[in-house]
């Protein structure tokens, strides 16, 4: 096995581990350092898919952008309301059984007959993309497409999640806020 192989498994392993982890604890302290994990993971998949540019955002916007307003809005909230929310189940998942084993067995499904229809046959939109020659290379400068199309053509999209983001924290700010506040 070569070092790219162990390295790929490596992230894969540490993204569903700590993604399994952090949907299953209670301290929500922990689950926000293990989604910082699963997110750094995923933005080394994204390398391995010579996915340069949306490996770089994930890390800007949701590691820079996302996880620390989640963390600043669990240090600033209410901790009596936290201590509700875990109060929940003593199981390991917080969902019935009878809910969970038929999702479990749904997704398990999906993920082998697309596991056999894909390792048998190609799918068509691959041998299409072959034959025209459209095959994204290694080489190729997409972050520089990428950068065009943002600022010409999704330009009005880009300022619509900006303010959305925008009014997010201005209402994490609001909830953190003590009851007495006005």
């Amino acid at each position: 096995m070569d070092m790219q192989t162990i390295v790929f498994y490596s992230l894969a392993f540490a993204a569903v581990f700590s993604a399994i982890l952090l949907v299953s604890l209670r301290n929500i302290a922990r689950s926000l350092f293990l989604f910082f994990v699963v997110l750094f993971a995923v933005a080394g998949l994204y390398l391995f898919a010579l996915a340069d540019f949306v490996a770089i955002t994930q890390v800007m916007v949701y590691v820079g952008g996302i996880l620390i307003l989640m963390l600043f809005a669990f240090m600033l909230s209410n901790r009596e309301m936290f201590r509700q929310l875990q109060r929940g189940t003593a199981h390991f998942i917080a969902i019935p059984v009878w809910q969970a084993l038929p999702i479990a067995i749904l997704f398990l499904t999906v993920m082998l007959y697309t596991a056999l229809h894909v390792g048998r046959n190609e799918p068509p939109w691959i041998t299409a993309s072959r034959e025209a020659g459209t095959v994204i290379r290694a080489a190729d400068n997409t972050v520089e497409q990428l950068g065009v199309h943002t600022m010409t053509h999704y330009l009005l999209p880009f300022e619509v999640v900006s303010v959305l983001l925008m009014m997010a924290l201005i209402g994490a700010a609001h909830l953190a806020r003590k009851e007495g506040d006005a």
